[in-house]
């Protein structure tokens, strides 16, 4: 970048692009605030957002929100309505030299002429800790309102100190009824009337429900279906658009927080022994692209901390499902994925294992870690026999219920329970064989 963005007149707002090879979802992007779909809770009467655009009193923030819910969107009515100057900086061509020039230019604004100035940054989670940092003393002295919008969690994707000094605005994906009004709103706009394609309620209703609450993306289909069918076709078919459309791409970010989000959901339908649930989430990861190796390792997990002793072929089970993924590949592997989470889903559960080895791991992090008892160590060698290693050990096998006598945890945590199993599948029987052996123990 060259030169100074701060004349004399204010910089003006970006200019909508209602020029006819421009994308359909560009030319219909809203333009004040009573056009925006949805986001009632944000640009109700007396909501805060409205209020704040309405009256140029606009805080720092971060949209949050996924693709196509109207977070570019928010911040070009802004634009258009406030009487700051506005700035937009993209992470890929913008240098740290470039933004401390630039906001120099509006301290100076702010200082001598009381000009205030918006930033823009669209996919904040895209400019590296040092490009963030250089925009931090700016928000701290007031000089630039900040608006960053973002796909990804900004717990993770934003500064902390950049996050705390900015209201973080969380913008939900539009309902499926949401953007059937904007698609019926598009069918009537002159760049689409012109191709005499006519499309139903049912063919809009399909294009919402591909679309994932993405605004934009519905709008694309929308255009590639306008664009690709005959007259003859009119009115269109599901069957035709979806013969036009092919496989729509889900919304699933391998590495972002739709990831977690998904993983968290197979796992707890498992937990709560919801087949039906869990077989949906699997499926959604494997139709967004994810590594069937990653759900197989999940899976192993849920079925040793879920299910565990209440039955242990699960285990043994999910590690043949991910040997078997493994040598079969995609999409092979989806069914033998779909037969591992359906089993686990109805297996008894028990989380004894999982919460005995916590309750242990706790310990040993904050106890004294007293060492082994003398009769239960090795002795290997003559010096450590005279030293009583082994001393009064006795052989297990020697004993009638196969447990003797005596005690193998430290003095200091004799008696100590970790391990409580459950009233539940095959930890039942567990459960009643080391009751067994313990009063055995105290005979």
């Amino acid at each position: 970048m060259t030169g100074s963005l701060f004349g004399d007149d204010d910089f003006p707002a970006p200019a909508a692009a209602d020029t006819a090879d421009a994308p359909l979802a560009e030319r219909l992007r809203p333009k004040a605030l009573d056009e925006v779909v949805g986001l009632e809770d944000l640009l109700g009467e007396k909501k805060f957002l409205r209020n704040a655009i309405e009256t140029d009193r606009i805080p720092s923030m971060i949209f949050w929100g996924p693709p196509g819910s109207g977070k570019t969107t928010l911040a070009r009515i802004i634009a258009r309505t406030t009487r700051a100057r506005f700035v937009q900086f993209s992470a890929t061509s913008t240098s740290i030299k470039d933004i401390k020039t630039l906001m120099e230019e509006a301290r100076r604004a702010r200082q001598t002429r009381g000009s205030k100035t918006i930033v823009f940054i669209d996919e904040i989670h895209r400019f590296n800790k040092a490009q963030q940092d250089a925009f931090l003393p700016y928000v701290e002295a007031g000089d630039i309102t900040l608006i960053g919008a973002t796909t990804e969690n900004p717990s993770f994707e934003v500064n902390s100190a950049l996050l705390s000094r900015s209201k973080v605005v969380v913008i939900p994906a539009l309902e499926r009824e949401q953007v059937v009004m904007i698609l019926k709103r598009a069918v009537e706009h002159p760049s689409v009337r012109k191709f005499g394609i006519e499309l139903d309620d049912a063919a809009l209703d399909f294009i919402a429900a591909t679309s994932a609450g993405d605004a934009r993306q519905s709008l694309t289909s929308l255009q590639l279906v306008i664009e690709t069918a005959s007259p003859e076709d009119s009115p269109v078919s599901v069957e035709k658009i979806k013969e036009i459309l092919q496989r729509r791409s889900l919304m699933y970010d391998k590495s972002g927080e739709e990831h977690y989000n998904i993983i968290s959901a197979l796992h707890k339908s498992l937990r709560n022994g919801d087949a039906d649930a869990a077989v949906y989430w699997l499926v959604r990861m494997l139709e967004g692209g994810e590594d069937p190796m990653y759900i197989a390792r999940r899976l192993v997990r849920a079925a040793s901390e879920d299910i565990g002793n209440a039955d242990p072929q699960a285990l043994v089970f999910a590690i043949a499902v991910q040997q078997t993924v493994h040598f079969v590949g995609m999409p092979e592997g989806g069914v033998p994925l779909a037969q591992l989470v359906t089993y686990l889903a109805a297996a008894p559960k028990s989380n004894a294992a999982y919460n005995g080895y916590n309750e242990a791991v706790r310990e040993v992090r904050q106890g004294d870690n007293p060492g082994v008892p003398l009769h239960i160590r090795n002795a290997p060698t003559r010096l450590m026999k005279d030293l009583g290693y082994g001393r009064g050990y006795q052989y297990a096998h020697d004993f009638e219920d196969q447990t003797a006598a005596m005690e193998c945890l430290p003095d200091a945590l004799a008696g100590r329970r970790f391990y409580e199993p459950k009233d539940a599948g095959f930890e039942r029987e567990i459960r009643e064989r080391l009751e067994k052996m313990r009063a055995a123990r105290k005979r």
